[in-house]
């Protein structure tokens, strides 16, 4: 038996790793979105399941590209995808100076519906099992984590 632990995730299955390393360029983030949706597909999930992954996952690397390390192509994003037949964990680190998940205003507040930011990571935590946040001397980390219902 294989028993892995971060930061509150148990995992009891057989673990593959993807990673992929990126320059801070928005470009990148149609890259990502293939290689997740790629990734979605060899796992079996239904169209809908690979659609929310992608929304999730792009959303999150944009804001690391975008907010974290400011469009500086001198900096990385890290992506790594954790995945069994049971789950898919993606850890999404950037170069910044980090956030205060906190202080992300909820944007379904009355003063907040017309307001630019926030939806993103709102979404995000709707589309996903759990959010996490890591906050290292060399950036922020987001990690996503999906129970797999394709089975």
């Amino acid at each position: 038996m294989n028993w892995k632990k971060l930061k509150g995730f148990v995992s009891l299955h057989k673990e593959h790793v993807l990673e992929m390393v990126i320059p801070s360029d928005p470009v990148q983030i149609h890259k990502v979105e293939m290689e997740t949706d790629k990734l979605a597909k060899k796992l079996g999930l239904k169209e809908d399941d690979r659609d929310n992954l992608g929304i999730a996952v792009t959303e999150v690397v944009a804001n690391a590209i975008i907010h974290g390390n400011k469009k500086n192509k001198h900096k990385k994003v890290f992506i790594k995808f954790i995945y069994s037949d049971k789950f898919i964990r993606i850890h999404i680190r950037d170069e910044g100076q980090g956030f205060i998940p906190d202080d992300i205003a909820n944007p379904v507040e009355p003063e907040n519906i017309f307001k630019d930011s926030g939806r993103g990571i709102f979404i995000v935590k709707t589309l996903m099992d759990d959010v996490k946040y890591q906050f290292h001397d060399h950036g922020s980390e987001v990690i996503l984590y999906k129970v797999l219902h394709n089975l």
